[in-house]
């Protein structure tokens, strides 16, 4: 029998036989509530034998049926009542436990904050997301409130900030707006296209990394209104804030490229962009023996620049551990008019480079594949070319999310226009950007989220309270440069290719591919993500801060 504990007061269960109820009051249990309407399958034990055989052994028992997707505010009720009427551990059941831990998670919503329901549920084996904009709402201010803040993108950036602001002040009401029921932690991908990582270690439940304090109401944004200081949901929802933070990252436009969409994850079109498709790169790297691997990259911004560089040189190292290589012709075909944006790193990758035998194509962008055919089509200064592979990783081009390009927060660009030092909107004081759809001309990285999450923590804090923001952002990002399995050459630069390294010289020089560069890039900094980053532990990302402004007016609370 299979009993999870949601708190010390109650667990959940799947059906519960009749010598169940035996084995419930062996456990202590003082109260069993069964959550399941009678006949819902044959050989099903009836209330009426379960009340019996509880009776029997000095067990309360209650019967509050319900059907699946179907919760009323009376079943509710009358749970919550059972629950105040017992006198010792309760034991509530169902077909599987479902139906009896969403009744628990909507009679704890006055106790708990909706992520503090899920991330429990889910760690009990239950996954109750789809009740999340139903704890949002039970637990959200009155109608007509403003929240303290509004955090669009409950990604690497929206949950890093949200976890930095209740860090530095817990009394502020934080919504996060996401979507979807999973988190990724993306740097992991091009790892498990090289064998390296499971693709399941790079992925949670959105609620797990939701931080305590916050309310996350899944939904997707439609519209902004900053100069009311509101932004209206999918469903219609509206939603006003103090101060609004924008970080739902870029979409990756698969269907830029004709074709693609049809072909990717089979035919030998792969992707380390794509949690789905990452192991199949691995699959291929493993299978393929002689033949042509292409490489693309496309026109910027991107997230991680690197990222296709690195998907190609692990491959590489193993086709040369495997004494392959030479029978497999490599190219790397990028837009770009480099090989690397920061000069400091490109002799090191030049050497990888010559040592795999690559063939760089400059200024290339693909524009089709075929798979069936096994052929790509790139766009040159001479015209389009057409080449046949056996094995073609994409990299997708990537553009700012359509209601923030379509919003009066974009740039021409369709990013979230921000001052590139304060993270704050340039016409609109008490909002912010930060991540992928941020304006910053910096690099799209993981790293550079975890430096820009404090900036933006510290000075929305002091726009609410009436300060100028003082904290400034250099355009620090970070690209672990997989070079072989093993070595890493640890670009870290800001603004202007300024070479921003996080680590003396001595102990690791980014220029030059170091095992110990590449022991940070597998163990410490997925740790450093999970528990630290999206916890607000801000271990080496304190932000500097320029000479203070004077003050301005402070912005009003947010009704209680």
């Amino acid at each position: 029998m299979t009993i999870a504990t949601l708190d010390p007061t109650l667990s959940v269960s799947p059906q519960l036989t009749l010598d169940g109820v035996d084995f419930a009051a062996a456990r202590g249990v003082a109260m069993i509530i069964n959550n399941r309407p009678d006949g819902e399958e044959p050989g099903q034990p009836t209330s009426a034998a379960l009340a019996a055989r509880a009776h029997a052994a000095n067990i309360a028992y209650r019967h509050i049926p319900v059907v699946p997707g179907q919760i009323g505010d009376e079943a509710i009720a009358q749970f919550a009542a059972a629950r105040a009427e017992a006198t010792g551990p309760i034991l509530a059941f169902c077909r599987t436990g479902t139906r009896s831990a969403t009744l628990w998670g909507l009679t704890e919503s006055g106790q708990r904050t909706p992520a503090a329901i899920l991330a429990t549920a889910h760690a009990a084996g239950y996954d109750l997301s789809t009740i999340a904009a139903r704890l949002a709402a039970a637990t959200a201010p009155s109608a007509g409130a403003r929240h303290d803040v509004v955090i669009v993108g409950g990604g690497s950036a929206g949950i890093a900030t949200a976890a930095s602001l209740l860090a530095r002040d817990r009394t502020l009401g934080i919504v996060i707006v996401e979507p979807r029921e999973d988190h990724y932690y993306q740097p992991g991908w091009t790892m498990v296209g090289g064998g390296v990582f499971d693709r399941a270690a790079t992925r949670r439940n959105e609620a797990t990394v939701m931080p305590d304090g916050v309310i996350w109401i899944k939904g997707a944004v439609s519209t902004f209104q900053p100069a009311i200081d509101q932004v209206t949901l999918v469903d219609g929802t509206t939603l006003s804030y103090r101060a609004l933070v924008v970080a739902p990252g870029n979409v990756l436009d698969w269907g830029a490229i004709d074709g693609l969409t049809d072909t990717l994850g089979r035919n030998g079109v792969t992707s380390n962009y794509s949690y789905d498709t990452a192991p199949y790169t691995w699959e291929l790297v493993q299978q393929l023996r002689g033949g042509v691997a292409l490489f693309t990259q496309p026109p910027m911004p991107i997230k991680c620049a690197g990222a296709p560089q690195k998907a190609m040189y692990l491959s590489c190292d193993h086709w040369r551990r495997q004494d392959v290589l030479d029978d497999i012709d490599v190219a790397f075909h990028t837009a770009g008019k480099v090989l690397f944006g920061v000069a400091d790193y490109v002799p090191a990758l030049m050497t990888y480079v010559d040592r795999y035998g690559i063939d760089l194509a400059f200024e290339s962008t693909l524009i089709a594949v075929d798979g069936p055919a096994r052929t790509a089509t790139f766009r040159e200064a001479a015209g389009e070319v057409t080449k046949s592979f056996d094995m073609l990783h994409v990299t997708p081009p990537q553009t700012a999310p359509a209601f923030v390009a379509h919003s009066p927060l974009a740039n021409a660009a369709g990013y979230v226009d921000v001052d590139q030092a304060t993270l704050q909107h340039i016409r609109y004081p008490n909002v912010f950007g930060l991540g992928d759809a941020g304006s910053m001309p910096n690099a799209k990285t993981m790293a550079a989220a975890r430096k820009q999450a404090p900036i933006v923590a510290e000075n929305l804090i002091a726009t609410l309270t009436g300060k100028q923001p003082d904290a400034i952002y250099d355009g620090y990002g970070s690209c672990p440069l997989t070079v072989e399995r093993g070595k890493i050459v640890l670009a870290e630069f800001g603004y202007g290719g300024k070479l921003l390294p996080s680590f003396p010289g001595w102990l690791i020089d980014g220029t030059q591919p170091r095992r110990l560069s590449w022991l940070l890039k597998s163990e410490a900094l997925p740790w450093i993500y999970w528990n630290g980053m999206l916890k607000g532990h801000e271990w080496m990302a304190h932000p500097a801060h320029r000479a203070p402004a004077p003050a301005a007016a402070p912005i009003p609370a947010a009704a209680a």
